[in-house]
């Protein structure tokens, strides 16, 4: 389990690549997709930082959820 656990880095930083370029898109549809895999992102950064103790990079990834958030 802790080898999955240590490869999400490897999905959540793709997932993280594809909310940014779907985010910049002139289509609000895939803005709104965008939307969705940064918070997907987001969690999948907060479980692999709670699984190697990084704790600025959770705190990083909560506010960054909740800017989005407030910003939809």
């Amino acid at each position: 389990m802790n080898d999955l656990i240590d490869l999400m880095q490897w999905p959540a930083m793709v997932v993280s690549v594809l909310a940014a370029y779907l985010v910049a898109s002139l289509s609000k549809h895939k803005r709104n997709w965008g939307f969705w895999l940064f918070l997907l992102s987001n969690v999948l950064w907060i479980v692999w930082g709670l699984h190697t103790s990084a704790w600025a990079l959770i705190v990083l990834q909560v506010s960054l959820a909740v800017l989005n958030i407030r910003g939809y």
